[in-house]
């Protein structure tokens, strides 16, 4: 009997969330821009199918089934719990400051699709964990017949919740446009691409480093592997000189010659002045046999 060729869907929950895989073998004609139930660890969610992937494409491992397709009247549902999250939010921050709740930001609400249940995205400074027991009980009084659940989130999911201008300039910030994920940042990243290290001009609305130094820093780390490092001396066309600038996306290094003058060079041109001083020397160096620099007998010292 031949097997049936798994088929998994890539799902998101929000419009720019991370993506999930589950399996959809059993959903016939599923298509990305549908609609479906999943089970989840936090109970049923509806998502939104972002792909589908199958065969030598399908990611290894078990993954939990797609229960089937949303309804209209579900779709429908979730639209009204959604118009009910503000009102939520506001309620919370109301009661968390009547109960002097302080070092927590509540950042939005989110109801679960069928209003079953409803989740409190929380952001603090510091890592310090605060006792938020007092508002869950105020909250379950105040909503009942609704799970309540409080999430803490960091400052990059905060940024991208609640959209903006980026400190670039652009009118959406990417994290909200297109990042499914967060990548590590390191300093390192705008060192190699040689941006200023003012904290102005390298961290973004979130205060965190930003995203987009790692776009082209691939690029530059691979380009600066065939390039020398500045203040290295260095043997070009006019002379020797002593690299002061390297640009990683030209090929160039821009080098300080002995009589001050300050020209750019392509890789192709330059040669490190320690193989050039190791060659003359090698070259210079005496036959062992004779004795003699000048002799071509092929006896030269190693």
């Amino acid at each position: 009997m031949a097997s049936i060729e798994r088929t998994v869907a890539s799902i998101r929950f929000q419009p720019v969330g991370k993506i999930y895989h589950f399996d959809a073998s059993k959903i016939d004609d599923l298509k990305a821009g549908d609609y479906v139930i999943v089970s989840t660890s936090r109970g049923r969610e509806l998502g939104e199918v972002a792909g589908l992937l199958g065969g030598k494409n399908a990611p290894k491992g078990s993954h939990k089934p797609v229960v089937r397709r949303a309804s209209p009247r579900e779709l429908v549902m979730r639209r009204m719990w959604q118009s009910r999250e503000l009102e939520a939010t506001i309620n919370c921050r109301e009661k968390a400051h009547e109960l002097g709740v302080t070092g927590i930001k509540i950042v939005r609400a989110e109801y679960c699709y069928d209003g079953s249940r409803l989740t409190f995205i929380t952001s603090s400074e510091g890592d310090e964990n605060i006792d938020l027991t007092p508002l869950k009980r105020v909250m379950r009084r105040s909503i009942r017949k609704t799970q309540i659940e409080f999430r803490k989130v960091g400052p990059r999911d905060v940024a991208k919740m609640i959209c903006g201008m980026g400190a670039c300039g652009l009118e959406e910030r990417c994290c909200s446009r297109f990042l499914s994920e967060f990548s590590p940042i390191s300093i390192k990243m705008a060192k190699a691409q040689g941006i200023s290290l003012n904290p102005q001009e390298i961290t973004g609305m979130c205060g965190r480093l930003r995203c987009c130094l790692i776009y082209e820093y691939e690029l530059y780390a691979e380009a600066r592997k065939h390039l020398p490092k500045r203040k290295k001396k260095v043997v070009t066309p006019r002379g020797v000189g002593k690299v002061i600038d390297v640009l990683p996306l030209k090929n160039t290094v821009v080098v300080k010659l002995e009589d001050e003058r300050r020209v750019e060079f392509h890789k192709d041109e330059i040669e490190p002045y320690d193989e050039l001083k190791a060659l003359q020397k090698k070259a210079e160096s005496p036959c062992e046999i004779h004795g003699s620099g000048e002799c071509n007998c092929g006896n030269k010292s190693s």
